[in-house]
């Protein structure tokens, strides 16, 4: 799907950009093209012609404009370009209607895990205490990655190269290893698939989806819960830098500055995670107005 996406941001980037060159194009040229798209109606193609739709969704807009912010990230590290001139640039909308990320509250976590099923429990705890990527890091994860001793993880494939690492665990994501190792079964698979016995879990969509619903909660990704992990640590005080290395995120630079961090200056970093950061403010809010 986010590939299908990206082809079709570059459909509307080339006749824009396509021939020009990186090092000519400014801030100014990216937030004009941005406005304009906003304008523009979708198109689609009839038997009688082209029929416009609806305003282009800001959603659709951002899209391109992440494509294009990616373009000139990789165009710098290959210095084709002196800087990205994305970085000057600031989406010419309100955030009504784009996505936002949901931070999930510690009692809203609590709440979910009280009406999910007890491995959706374990994929929420572990995910807000590691920040493993859902789909791709922890439902084809195999029991050997777990060490428990050392209360680690070793994730040998991932998103990104810097992906690829050994991930320290709080003493909430060792319980709930801890947890889901026995209840899954003899196979080599943390969340062995019902449907294929030598296979792992390919999606939670369903189940969570039934979940936050039985929980009235109002809907929210799953993947909102590795947002939610790196909210926490920064308001625990971790530096942003540590977050990002943390994360696992693929910024050369960071990762150049930080890559002599050590395993036990990430579990020190984890220390200073808080899980009460979405009541506390809403509490200081509260006050405010008494």
């Amino acid at each position: 799907m986010t590939h299908h996406a990206n082809i079709m941001a570059l459909k509307h980037l080339k006749p824009e950009f396509g021939e020009r060159k990186l090092a000519e194009i400014n801030a100014d040229d990216i937030e004009r093209y941005l406005r304009w798209r906003l304008r523009q109606r979708n198109r689609v193609r009839t038997l009688s012609g082209y029929r416009e739709l609806g305003i282009v969704k800001p959603t659709t807009v951002h899209q391109e404009f992440r494509v294009l912010r990616r373009i000139f990230s990789v165009a710098v590290k290959k210095k084709l370009c002196p800087a990205n001139p994305c970085t000057a640039v600031e989406f010419p909308t309100s955030l009504k209607g784009l996505f936002r990320p949901h931070y999930v509250t510690w009692s809203e976590q609590k709440l979910i895990e009280a009406f999910a099923p007890p491995y959706l429990a374990n994929v929420s705890r572990i995910i807000t205490e590691t920040g493993l990527r859902v789909y791709k890091e922890l439902t084809p994860m195999r029991k050997d990655q777990v060490d428990l001793i050392n209360a680690v993880v070793w994730i040998p494939e991932s998103k990104t190269p810097n992906g690829v690492a050994e991930v320290p665990l709080t003493e909430i994501a060792v319980k709930a290893f801890r947890s889901q190792i026995e209840i899954s079964g003899t196979g080599p698979w943390l969340f062995p698939c019902d449907r294929n016995p030598l296979g792992y879990q390919q999606t939670f969509k369903n189940v969570w989806k039934t979940t936050l619903r039985r929980g009235g909660v109002q809907y929210f990704r799953l993947y909102d819960l590795r947002s939610t992990y790196a909210t926490r640590l920064s308001a625990g005080g971790v530096a942003d830098e540590w977050v990002t290395q943390l994360l696992r995120q693929g910024d050369s630079q960071v990762f150049k500055k930080y890559s002599q961090m050590k395993l036990q200056m990430k579990r020190e970093a984890l220390q200073k995670m808080n899980r009460y950061a979405n009541e506390l403010g809403r509490g200081f809010d509260t006050a405010l107005t008494m």
